[in-house]
Parts: structure tokens; C-alpha cells; sequence
């Protein structure tokens, strides 16, 4: 039942509204990374391989779709990049989340060193949600350190850094394996990589190679090349390596207690800001609810009643089923109108309306308002006898506002509402009062007609 939930105008309110899982979408044991406000710099942020992560909501119907594909391309990234995910229901991530620009859920954005350390490159991913798609985005976007070497740069590439040891990769094709990339990360300032493809024959011909595509080691100085003869695989290649160097630390060793103590006071400050940024439930209107049907039909339902605005809440049970995507940021918009026009004492009344009345299903149903499990935004004029749908794609402040001030300003298209729909008793009464009335002259109207006429007039907005 959503009437057990407190709506309030602030987004916090609304949040902390919606029942929270304390356990994430991904086991210790996923392939995902699992990242917090804590440890993004550590792992993410100062790591040298690209991440992909995933800002997500246990409860979000479209994350819990999207975890097959993303735990998929985890697996196949393995070793080349970073696959991570970030619950933002948690509270202790959720201002680091703002901080991110996550707006909705999931957002996915890939993270990648840039050649200042600790401040990466970020991008939103606004690829297809396959496994497949994300693999090659994330593969796209690995960094490239490996110099591609030919007859004519060979011999000055081998002599530069004599002392340093290279690493050659002999092959058919013409582009840098993700692989091989990855290696280059692992190895970076240590070991330098270098990709030679077969058509260079003289390069070729001086290591004396036969067979593609083959690894060969310079370890430095006089000592002869090695050539690798296991499985291309990284866990073998990287064992192959070791003698002459150990990669490097990924992620990044701790901070040290001063660097805690410096970003702790970086993360407290954030959160003071985010505290004073966000509105405080208190103090806030909250936007009326309507849970039964008699007060349904008394405010916005007979003859007499004003212009109602009824929000029409999904038809779901909140600590069952997952809430539909966006469903915060649309009350929060709503919200915000609903809190504008109660400072102006409007004549147009907003109602969350309980999903699970029958008079709400035939409302739906009369007024071909679609899918239960959706919110709907429908305003209601019993005494004029027509209603408007809110046909915008988005629940966006500016565009309920410019719905609401069309409706305002009797602008646009309205429908005739079903006369079935309005209370049928009060209305008779009300024709046979009027009836038994005594007509005023064409050249004076009564006192009380006027008024009725004055009240029509401000009725209708």
C-alpha cells in the first residue's frame, strides 16, 4: 500500500521512502568489482587500467536486468580491464553518487587514466546493455602503450633505453590486442612494448621468426632474446615476464594515515555540502493523499469539486516489486509543482491517489490511462465535465509546469468525461434544485446566480 509511505517534497524524503535493501546486487564472489565512496579513488581513480562502473539501485527493475550482461563482461574483461558497480542505496555512497552526476538508474561510465594521476577521464556509456557491446566499448577505451615498430624503426627502437628490457610481439594482424595493451599497462616503466607485424620482413628476419604470432623478451643490455612458447594467455605471459621485472600495484597500495586523514576531511566536507544542498523533509508540504474512495469521489469527483490534478501511482507493492525506473526524480518534480502552487493558495488541487481502489481501476480503464505499473498524471474536471492527460514522455518540473499552466490558461485539447464517473445522486439533486428554482428576468440576474457565476469563473482556471 503506498499510503504507508511518507511522500515529501524533498528528494531526500522521497528516498529514504522507498524501502531499501541493505545487500547489493552483486555476491563477493561476482566477478564485479564492488566499489564505495571509500575505496573509488584507490581501486578506480588512480588505477592505470580502464573501469567500467556501475552506479545502480538494488531495488531498480532495469539494474536487476542488466546484472547477467554486466557480470558476462566481466568475465571477459578479466585481466584487461576493470568491471565495478557502485550501490548507490547505500547511505554512505549516496553523496558520492551525486557527486558522479548519477541521475537515474543504472548509469554506467567508463573510467580511464588520463596524464594527470588520480584524475581520470570520465564518460557516460550510452552503448546497447548487451555484454557484448559493453566489452567493446570498455576494449575501445584501454589505453595504447605499445609502439608499433617497422624495418625502418626497428633498430633505433631496440637502442633506445638499451638497458631497459622490451617485449616484441611478432603477428599477422594489424592492430594491438587488448591483451597485449593490458600487458603494456601491467608493465608500465618497466618493460617496453613493442608489436611487429609479419609483411616487415628485416625485423622479422633478425629475430629469426617462423611462426605467428610469437612473444619474444629482451631482458636489456647484452643478454639474448627468450622466446615465449606457452598458451597467449595473460596469466602465462605475465609468469614469462616476471624474470626480468614484477608488474605493477593494482590497485594502488594504501594511503597512508596522513593521506586517510586529508581525504576524510575531503569526504566530510562534501557531505556538509551535500547535507546543506539538500532540503530538509521537515517544513516541506506534503502532497495530499487520497486512500479511499469517498474522498475521492467528495474532492474530485462531483459537480461542485475543483480541478484536480490526480497523481495515479503504480499499482505495485513497494517492498515486493521492483519501483519503475525514475520513479524518484518524477515525484520530486511533482512535488516541487505541487509545493509552488500550494504558496499560491491555487484552486488547482494535486492528489496522490491510492492505486488498488476500484474506483481508481475504472478511472484508468473510462479514461484509457494504459498500464497499472506505471504513474499516471491526469487533471479532472467534474463540473465542466472533461479531463486532460499528461502525454509528456518525462515528469520533468518544467514540463508538468507548462501542462499545468496550459490547463491554466484553457489552452490545448481536453476529453468529455464519462458522466458515469461523477457522483450521480448529488448531481440529480443538484438538476432538481435548480429546476424547482424560480427563473430570474432576461434583464436581472439574482444575487445567488451571480455568485454562482463568479464562482464558475474562478473555478476554472
Amino acid at each position: 500500500m503506498w499510503s504507508t509511505i511518507a511522500i515529501t517534497a524533498s528528494a531526500a524524503g522521497l528516498l529514504l521512502a522507498i524501502p531499501a535493501s541493505a545487500e547489493g546486487l552483486y555476491s563477493k564472489n561476482s566477478p564485479v568489482v564492488q566499489v564505495t565512496a571509500q575505496n573509488y579513488g584507490r581501486l578506480i581513480a588512480k588505477s592505470n587500467h580502464t573501469s567500467i562502473v556501475e552506479f545502480y539501485a538494488p531495488w531498480c527493475g532495469h539494474c536487476k536486468n542488466l546484472k547477467p550482461a554486466y557480470e558476462k563482461a566481466a568475465k571477459k574483461l578479466q585481466g584487461l580491464a576493470k568491471v565495478a558497480s557502485v550501490n548507490c542505496d547505500d547511505d554512505a555512497n549516496k553523496p558520492f553518487c551525486g557527486e558522479m552526476g548519477v541521475k537515474g538508474f543504472p548509469t554506467l561510465k567508463i573510467i580511464r587514466p588520463s596524464k594527470k594521476s588520480g584524475k581520470p577521464t570520465v564518460e557516460e556509456y550510452q552503448g546497447a546493455r548487451s555484454a557484448k557491446a559493453i566489452v567493446d566499448a570498455v576494449v575501445e577505451k584501454i589505453p595504447n602503450h605499445v609502439k608499433r615498430v617497422t624495418d625502418k624503426s626497428i633498430d633505433s627502437w631496440l637502442a633506445q633505453d638499451n638497458e631497459t628490457a622490451k617485449a616484441i610481439l611478432f603477428t599477422e594482424k594489424g592492430t594491438t590486442s587488448a591483451l597485449l595493451r593490458a600487458l603494456a599497462i601491467d608493465y608500465l616503466g618497466s618493460i617496453n612494448f613493442g608489436q611487429v607485424r609479419n609483411k616487415e620482413s628485416a625485423a622479422v628476419e633478425t629475430f629469426g621468426i617462423s611462426k605467428y604470432p610469437s612473444f619474444v623478451l629482451l631482458p636489456g643490455g647484452e643478454k639474448d632474446a627468450v622466446v615465449y612458447d606457452g598458451e597467449l594467455k595473460k596469466e602465462g605471459m605475465a609468469e614469462f615476464l616476471k624474470q626480468v621485472a614484477q608488474p605493477n600495484p593494482d590497485p594502488a597500495p594504501a594511503a597512508s594515515k596522513k593521506d586517510k586523514a586529508k581525504a576524510s576531511m575531503k569526504t566530510s566536507a562534501a557531505k556538509d555540502k551535500s547535507e546543506k544542498d539538500t532540503p530538509p523533509s521537515e517544513g516541506k508540504p506534503l502532497i495530499p493523499a487520497i486512500n479511499d474512495e469517498a474522498t475521492l469521489r467528495e474532492r474530485c469527483l462531483l459537480p461542485t469539486s475543483k480541478i484536480c490534478a490526480l497523481v495515479l501511482l503504480p499499482n505495485i507493492n513497494p517492498s515486493k516489486e521492483s519501483i519503475p525506473d525514475g520513479f524518484i526524480e518524477s515525484l520530486r518534480s511533482l512535488a516541487e509543482v505541487y509545493d509552488k502552487h500550494a504558496k499560491r493558495r491555487s484552486a488547482f488541487a494535486f492528489y496522490l491517489v491510492e492505486p488498488s481502489l476500484e474506483l481508481v481501476k475504472t478511472l484508468r480503464k473510462e479514461l484509457g490511462l494504459g498500464n497499472e505499473k506505471q504513474m499516471e498524471l491526469v487533471a479532472v474536471n467534474a463540473k465542466k465535465l472533461w479531463f486532460k492527460k499528461y502525454t509528456a514522455s518525462d515528469f520533468k518540473q518544467t514540463s508538468v509546469e507548462t501542462w499545468v499552466d496550459a490547463i491554466r490558461m484553457n489552452e490545448g485539447k481536453k476529453e468529455a468525461l464519462p458522466e458515469s464517473l461523477v457522483a450521480q445522486e448529488t448531481r440529480k439533486a443538484d438538476d432538481t434544485e435548480e429546476k424547482a428554482q424560480e427563473k430570474p428576468s432576461n434583464d436581472k440576474k439574482s444575487g445567488d446566480e451571480k455568485e454562482s457565476q463568479s464562482k464558475d469563473e474562478h473555478d476554472e482556471l
